[in-house]
């Protein structure tokens, strides 16, 4: 263990080697979208990393600083990061977690499903995620959706719905905006962010946005897809009230699994521990992926009565 706490570096983001940082997620089996230094560079307030050996496994390190103290944080629409690898271990990850610097007083990460281990020291705890295996083909995969799933379907074609592709991703924004407004801390600068990393995503043909309209030709629902390491990210949903019983999600996503059925594709629904949510993702056949996450407070006791 000791040998790989040695080979483990704490480096600073202008020191990192972002083309072979690229390369450790473009070839571990747990890597992901969100590891990559784009979407770092773009989503995260800050970012440095922990690097192992040339880059055989790496972690990124989210962090901002308020009240003068250094936290690390998980950036919105960034659903998993935590250590990228193969052959990781326990030991691994535990001495990933050592190598933190420890001005980092307080910790509120996701990690990922490559991550999932019991580690003495640390609090990790498990998330759930929830994906759909694209190989089958589409009558098979309709033929695990719930009952009620399928009627929603029909009600949409019934009641005149019908899909565009592409549509601009500041519609889907706007609608999300609205939908999350009441209870999201995302702020404006951080959808204006998503919208520049889903500019650049789309120019290396790796994101696209459907879009579900009423008779009316409004807009009922809407999404943005990534695409990265055999996964296709629902990352974004904004959804028009009068769609819910109008089926359009339903719609939708049925749209896109009947788009890329047959394919080495895995929808990746990007949780949620949110109940009904949860439902609503199985229904469509999906299996439960876990992921691991740690929060871990190292603040003064004083500071600690303010948090």
């Amino acid at each position: 263990m000791l040998t790989i706490k040695m080979n483990i570096l704490y480096k600073k983001n202008t020191e990192i080697d972002k083309q072979k940082w690229d390369r450790c997620i473009d070839e571990s089996a747990n890597g992901l979208i969100y590891g990559y230094s784009l979407y770092l560079d773009i989503m995260s307030k800050n970012w440095d990393g922990l690097i192992m050996g040339d880059y055989a496994a790496i972690m990124p390190v989210t962090w901002n600083r308020k009240y003068g103290i250094y936290y690390l944080y998980q950036p919105f629409f960034a659903a998993s990061l935590g250590i990228f690898g193969n052959g990781l271990t326990g030991k691994i990850i535990s001495a990933f977690l050592e190598n933190i610097p420890s001005k980092y007083r307080y910790w509120d990460i996701y990690l990922n499903h490559g991550n999932v281990f019991g580690i003495e020291g640390f609090p990790l705890y498990v998330r759930r995620n929830y994906i759909l295996n694209l190989e089958k083909s589409y009558d098979d995969l309709v033929a695990s959706y719930a009952a009620n799933h399928i009627r929603n379907i029909k009600r949409a074609e019934h009641l005149g719905c019908f899909l565009k592709k592409d549509i601009p991703v500041e519609e889907v924004v706007i609608l999300a905006k609205e939908q999350s407004k009441q209870f999201s801390p995302i702020t404006g600068k951080d959808y204006n962010n998503f919208i520049h990393l889903y500019q650049q995503l789309r120019t290396k043909n790796k994101a696209i946005t459907y879009g579900v309209f009423n008779k009316n030709e409004k807009l009922m629902a809407s999404c943005v897809f990534f695409f990265s390491n055999g996964r296709a990210y629902y990352i974004m949903v904004g959804n028009h009230p009068d769609g819910r019983t109008m089926g359009a999600s339903h719609f939708m996503i049925n749209a896109f699994i009947q788009d890329h059925a047959g394919e080495r594709l895995l929808l990746d629904f990007e949780g949620s521990e949110i109940r009904n949510l949860a439902w609503f993702y199985k229904s469509f056949g999906a299996s439960e992926e876990k992921y691991a996450a740690i929060k871990l407070n190292r603040l003064p006791p004083i500071i600690k009565l303010f948090k």
